[in-house]
């Protein structure tokens, strides 16, 4: 006999629990909360309605956590509870809620030189942009 907390039924449950939460804390934010947070995810707004709804079953992944965290603004109760929902649904999962380096949006205003002058001006501003973090990183390495 399988006890309900190991069942693939009740895993689904604690996923709505979190997802829940998760979707109660976005309903009380400020207007443009799910776009910043899929820009920080580097997804769009339908993954975060579909991590932040608990009728459909994708679960939220734990590399995403710290930056729901953070940009969310959840307080200490409700990260304590969203984290202890969350180990509730997935318990094999080694959750640390430390937030990992995510990539931080610059907006640069440009004028518009044309389809192709604007490719290569965001090229050469990408190249630059990895080339200056990979250096201020290998002199942390120092």
């Amino acid at each position: 006999m399988t006890l309900p907390e190991t069942s693939p039924d009740a895993e689904l449950d604690q996923v709505a629990v979190y997802k829940a939460l998760l979707r109660d804390v976005l309903d009380r934010r400020p207007s443009g909360t799910r776009q910043r947070l899929a820009a920080a995810l580097g997804t769009n707004r339908s993954f975060i309605s579909q991590i932040s709804n608990p009728a459909y079953d994708v679960p939220i992944p734990a590399q995403h956590i710290g930056a729901i965290f953070d940009i969310c603004h959840l307080s200490a109760a409700e990260r304590a509870e969203f984290l202890a929902a969350y180990s509730r649904a997935h318990p094999r999962r080694l959750l640390t809620p430390v937030a990992a380096a995510r990539p931080r949006i610059v907006v640069l205003s440009l004028p518009d030189l044309g389809p192709a002058a604007n490719r290569a001006v965001d090229a050469r501003l990408n190249t630059m942009a990895t080339e200056l973090i990979a250096t201020l990183a290998a002199g942390k390495a120092d």
